[in-house]
């Protein structure tokens, strides 16, 4: 039986974002660009309300946390398929581009998946400020028109945020959440317990 009474009030946001993927999938059918726009906009305003009652409220779990990831990466591939099916003249002149973004995001996913098991959930500093640039790009893209230092922006900053990620996964042998940043991951005590354990382990 699904335990309902199980997940918080910041989990349910995270939900949102799952169950609202067949409305956006259907206005993007329809060809309904405007409503599309709102309810995409709705639905990065939840990863926001989310990540603050999580943090205001101390209810941050893995769960919650791979919930949330999992919530982040739909809306974000909507978007994508928002930006191709309503902005599709800006999209193939700068296909190239967003190939080179996009081709170390799906490397870091293939890392973490074979590492892991699962994908990451380690909310870096960079990871949300990559998140709130996409975000102004597609919905600027779909409200208004693309613009272009907004763009080059977002791809400058994602790549970079993916190649944190990547750093981050072969510095943590167990998946672990909620990591800030390399800097940070210098000094996690969880970091520095497996690597113990398995210097011991090596040694016993």
């Amino acid at each position: 039986m699904f335990a309902f009474k199980s997940y918080n009030i910041a989990d349910w946001f995270s939900f949102y974002r799952i169950l609202a993927v067949p409305l956006l999938l259907l206005f993007l059918w329809l060809g309904e660009q405007q409503w599309f726009a709102w309810f995409l906009l709705l639905s990065y305003s939840t990863d926001a309300i989310d990540g603050f009652l999580a943090r205001k409220l101390k209810i941050t779990s893995a769960r919650g946390s791979q919930l949330d990831s999992f919530g982040d990466q739909l809306t974000f591939a909507l978007g994508l398929i928002g930006l191709w099916v309503f902005t599709n003249d800006f999209i193939r002149e700068n296909l190239f581009l967003i190939l080179i973004a996009f081709a170390p995001y799906i490397v870091q996913m293939l890392i973490a998946l074979k590492k892991y098991g699962k994908a990451t959930a380690f909310h870096t500093y960079m990871a949300k400020s990559s998140a709130v640039i996409q975000a102004m790009f597609i919905l600027w893209s779909l409200f208004f028109d693309p613009v272009n230092w907004l763009f080059i922006a977002m791809v400058i900053i994602g790549v970079l945020e993916t190649v944190e990620e990547i750093t981050l996964i072969f510095m943590y042998d167990v998946w672990v959440e909620d990591v800030k940043g390399i800097y940070w991951a210098l000094k996690d005590e969880r970091r520095v317990k497996n690597n113990n354990t398995e210097t011991i382990e090596e040694n016993g």
